[in-house]
């Protein structure tokens, strides 16, 4: 199989001007700083991205932008997971049709699905496109885990579903992934904080949000483990922990956002109905920023 996608991609935060409008200027500054960094690709739509709080209209926006801005530097992965087949067909030929890369497909998020309508959905979706498609499990938000062996079963059977973005939390499912499936698929961690265990475990590379705030670092820490300098990637990890830890101890899209205004990447918050962080995270997180990050406290 093609080892076209791997390493650390950006699950791009979406900014929102003071109308409460997509922010197009910061979203492709956001897309810059992530590939100026040494990303190996970027991610529209994502959870970090407030997808679900978009109207298909944004989606497709904001796709368009981020593709255009990427330009052929590095992959753009499109989530185009939707409530409907229907919808998530049309958003994923549009997404193909605007030049990204990889589609990456969650499950529908308000009614749970049984296994067999959860198998239906995704066939239906990867049938409808011709390029690479990256199954996103998220069972925390739509209420389906999607067991490694099924993944590997669904992997065999359907020639362009490639890889899987799991967010379980569970490095010992991803490892299953990674060991008895990586013939077919290729495993990408989307928990932040599991970013050296996985990469280690020989995940093909992580999903992070934290990447908008510290993309080089993040970088840097797979570059050690790919020239085998595990000490050194122990000792960079080691450094960029705390700050990784309090924004996942928070509600980690508004935590994300808080990390960028302190670093002077103006992002603005979330959009309801999610509310801001309270005053007190919010000056922990502000704090850790400036000194894990202190280049970006004295650009800022």
């Amino acid at each position: 199989m093609s080892a076209q996608l791997s390493g650390v991609l950006t699950a791009l935060a979406s900014p929102f001007a003071a109308d409460g409008q997509l922010d197009e200027k910061v979203l492709r500054r956001l897309v810059d700083r992530s590939i100026d960094g040494g990303v190996d690709g970027v991610v529209a739509c994502g959870s970090t991205g407030e997808f679900a709080a978009m109207t298909g209209d944004e989606r497709r926006l904001l796709v368009e932008t981020v593709v255009d801005q990427a330009a052929g530097r590095v992959p753009v992965v499109a989530q185009t997971g939707a409530v409907s087949t229907r919808e998530a067909v049309g958003l994923s030929r549009h997404a193909e049709a605007a030049g990204a890369a990889v589609l990456m497909v969650v499950t529908p998020y308000y009614e749970p699905l049984t296994m067999d309508e959860t198998l239906h959905y995704l066939r239906t979706v990867a049938d409808a496109v011709q390029i690479p498609v990256m199954l996103y499990n998220l069972p925390g938000a739509t209420g389906v885990n999607l067991d490694p062996d099924t993944v590997g079963r669904l992997a065999r059977e359907v020639e362009n579903i490639r890889y899987i973005k799991d967010t379980s939390a569970d490095m010992a499912q991803a490892g299953r992934l990674i060991h008895h499936h990586g013939d077919v698929i290729s495993t990408f961690v989307g928990w932040d904080s599991l970013l050296l265990q996985a990469l280690t475990e020989g995940a093909a590379g992580v999903m992070a949000g934290t990447a908008n705030l510290m993309p080089a670092e993040l970088v840097s820490v797979h570059r050690a483990l790919l020239a085998g300098d595990l000490d050194r990637a122990r000792a960079e990890w080691a450094r960029l922990y705390p700050l990784m830890d309090a924004i996942m101890s928070a509600p980690f899209i508004q935590a994300v956002k808080v990390a960028l205004n302190a670093a002077g990447v103006p992002v603005g918050g979330p959009r309801e109905p999610l509310l801001g962080l309270d005053a007190a995270t919010t000056a922990r997180i502000s704090s850790l920023v400036g000194s894990t990050l202190p280049h970006l406290s004295a650009a800022h």
